[in-house]
């Protein structure tokens, strides 16, 4: 009963993870959130007067939202949380860790290194090469890729996993119901098969602009290294990149020439102390050390 409860609450448009989570923390109970008095509720002190009207306001779609957490399974979509055995602990590092995410699919092994390869939209023919080549040959050596399923670097570094008859996961910046965008469906279709759509927005939810930095900050969180292929000076990718280097993720960056505007990204996360990335071999080797520490 609990996670109907959280799903209701992760259903709320008003409500962040961390205000979520920061109430879960304080009454030590989903069910006791909805039926906290409205007054009560200002003395905590956790939410704004306007998210507090509209999580009150919110308790009559708590009948649907159950029916609809009850007819998930039929969908072949589950929600998994953090009160779940298979939440990602690697999600559970970082500060602002999804109350709850939908997946079409698998997630990815705990057991296994996982990267997120990231990059421009509008990439480079080379570009797009270079992250299919670079995914492929990270798949074939047990290394699970994520990116985000758009349009360029993210679809090529998808198909490379595919090619190397791998799993590979993509986090959306809508719900795991909507495949945006629409021309990567074909990918859409094979990831749900053989990897996992991830999405901590609500089923029929549309892509928003202020979706994508929060689906970015669970591409890096749910991964070991990020690699930027190809990416523009002000741009989504850095901010994965961003988001990874404060959830302590090592960042990997594929150097390119100084004149072109789809490298000036790479070459600046260079510049400032990320991995060059010549080789997937680069890649390999770090998390071959990594993982000898972990056991260490």
């Amino acid at each position: 009963m609990e996670k109907e409860y959280l799903y209701w609450l992760c259903c709320q448009p008003c409500l962040g993870a961390v205000s979520i989570r920061k109430l879960y923390e304080y009454l030590q109970s989903l069910e006791a959130i909805y039926n906290i008095e409205e007054t009560a509720l200002e003395n905590a002190g956790i939410l704004t007067k306007a998210q507090i009207r509209a999580l009150v306001g919110w308790r009559s779609s708590f009948p649907d939202c159950r029916r609809e957490y009850q007819s998930l399974e039929r969908s072949n979509i589950r929600f998994v949380t953090p009160l779940d055995s298979d939440y990602p602990r690697r999600l559970l590092e970082i500060y602002d860790y999804p109350m709850g995410i939908f997946v079409k699919g698998t997630l990815p092994m705990e057991k296994l290194p996982t990267v997120a390869v990231v990059g421009a939209r509008g990439c480079s023919s080379y570009g797009e090469r270079l992250a299919e080549e670079f995914s492929r040959v990270l798949s074939e050596q047990q290394v699970q890729v994520i990116s985000g399923l758009a349009v360029g670097i993210d679809g090529a570094a998808h198909r490379g996993s595919l090619r190397a008859g791998r799993p590979t996961f993509g986090v959306l910046g809508c719900g795991v119901d909507i495949c945006y965008p629409a021309s990567n469906y074909s990918l859409y279709e094979a990831m749900g098969r053989t990897g996992g759509i991830i999405s901590e927005f609500p089923l029929r939810s549309h892509p928003k602009p202020r979706h994508f930095p929060m689906r970015n900050r669970i591409i890096s969180g749910l991964s070991d290294a990020v690699l930027v292929v190809e990416a523009r000076e002000r741009s989504g990718s850095l901010i994965t990149a961003e988001l990874g280097l404060e959830q302590g993720r090592d960042i990997f960056a594929v150097p390119g020439r100084i004149t072109d505007r789809l490298s000036m990204g790479c070459n600046q996360l260079i510049q400032q102390g990320a991995y060059m990335a010549i080789s997937p071999n680069d890649i390999l080797e770090y998390l071959g050390v990594k993982h000898q520490k972990e056991l260490i």
